[in-house]
């Protein structure tokens, strides 16, 4: 059973706009795989590596109906040659997995789909619920609900290379905390990694004070819209034109609130001139299609 995948190099794109004396580049994770891409499977690569040591050929995570996460477990099952397991938010999904793109995709891949209430969702993490998934599915190896834990930090440590020393920010969006860890402890630190959040609440200072090893880092909690998976008429806007004048496509969970609150503090002078900024592309593509059945849904304009 393998366990790596190949991979393309990313590279880092300059992002030319006038007006601002700062220079601006975006780290194209997004194209290092066509499933498995941006920082999942950065925080993959190890904990696939443990589980193989460990002779476990089955992978079990959990996740809600669009799940970038998901999607990527199941990818890198099929890929790799493990079984896949997706505990999955919300039982009245069940009926609608043809017409959800993330869950067929998952499906398709190979993953089973096993469809749990909210509540119980709840208890996820607890060693009474685990016990009866492995009474349920035999042995498997889990990972959390987002990727996150030690080895998934140690695996975004390496997005960032020596080439990437000369920026002064680093900036990423935030769910979990894992990938803004993993940046946290492999930067200088006389650079400042600055991330933003898309869920909305303090608690993810705490998440990430647990895996980060160095003080050089801040949250910017403005660009949130809302919360997670909450996205409006400006969002949406805002993506499309990056699109069409930079030919880049953002997602609209994490990396386009990211790139709408770096080029809002940019227009707020936040960075001091000569300034070299670089920020991180994390994925998440897959998510459009079902973003966009939500936005047409509430008669809001698409991402194209």
């Amino acid at each position: 059973m393998k366990t790596t995948i190949h991979l393309d190099k990313s590279v880092n794109q300059k992002i030319v706009f006038d007006g601002y004396e700062v220079e601006l580049f975006l780290k194209r994770e997004d194209q290092i795989h066509p499933h498995i891409s941006g920082n999942k499977y950065r925080k993959l690569k190890y904990n696939l590596i443990e589980a193989k040591r460990l002779g476990l050929k089955t992978l079990l995570s959990f996740g809600g109906a669009f799940s970038n996460h998901i999607a990527a477990v199941a990818s890198v099952g099929k890929e790799l040659g493990f079984d896949t397991i997706g505990v999955i938010r919300g039982e009245e999904l069940i009926s609608k997995v043809d017409k959800n793109s993330t869950l067929k995709f998952a499906r398709d891949s190979g993953m089973h789909l096993h469809f749990i209430s909210r509540e119980d969702y709840k208890k996820k993490s607890s060693s009474t619920f685990l016990s009866l998934l492995k009474e349920d599915f035999g042995d498997f190896y889990m990972i959390p609900e987002g990727g996150t834990n030690e080895l998934a930090v140690e695996g975004c440590k390496e997005i960032l290379n020596e080439t990437d020393n000369k920026f002064d920010y680093i900036c990423c969006s935030v769910g979990t905390g894992g990938t803004i860890s993993g940046l946290i402890n492999s930067s200088s630190l006389n650079q400042k990694i600055l991330g933003f959040p898309a869920l909305k609440g303090e608690f993810l200072g705490d998440e990430i004070r647990k895996f980060a090893k160095q003080p050089n880092w801040e949250l910017i909690v403005d660009y949130h819209f809302g919360g997670y998976a909450k996205i409006n008429k400006d969002l949406v806007t805002f993506i499309n034109q990056f699109k069409a004048v930079h030919g880049i496509q953002l997602d609209p969970i994490y990396t386009g609130k990211m790139m709408f609150g770096i080029m809002s503090l940019i227009g707020q002078d936040y960075f001091p001139k000569g300034s070299k900024i670089l920020t991180i592309h994390t994925g998440g593509l897959q998510g459009i299609l079902g973003m966009n059945s939500l936005l047409k849904k509430k008669q809001l304009p698409l991402i194209k």
